[in-house]
């Protein structure tokens, strides 16, 4: 599972990096994204994998921490999940407000010939 796990976030890094070195601003904004989902995977990755592990405590409210996942970081990232997303949408119209303005999707509004 850990090796699995550290391999998307692998690739997602290497395809977001990739992305956001192109010239085209909507590849930059699809690279942004990838790295944002690597960023979240690895914090994710922090608290623990643990699989058929209990999420709550039992009745009796006794229990061994180490069995547990610490859920601080899937908080964080499902905060950085709805930032990411409003950040894609502002990035988006920006981008297409750029075409608009000056008729070329390159990231320095000029094309190459």
């Amino acid at each position: 599972m850990e090796l699995t796990l550290a391999i998307a976030i692998g690739v997602l890094t290497g395809s977001g990096v990739w992305l956001v070195l192109r010239p085209r601003t909507y590849q930059l904004v699809i690279g942004l994204s990838l790295l944002s989902y690597a960023v979240n995977l690895f914090i994710f990755s922090m608290g623990r994998l643990r699989v058929g592990a209990a999420p709550v405590l039992g009745a009796d409210g006794v229990a061994n921490p180490a069995d547990y996942a610490d859920p601080v970081p899937q908080a964080l990232v499902l905060t950085a999940i709805v930032i990411g997303f409003a950040t894609t949408a502002l990035l988006l119209v920006v981008l297409l407000v750029s075409r608009g303005l000056t008729g070329s999707d390159h990231v320095d509004g000029r094309e190459s010939r």
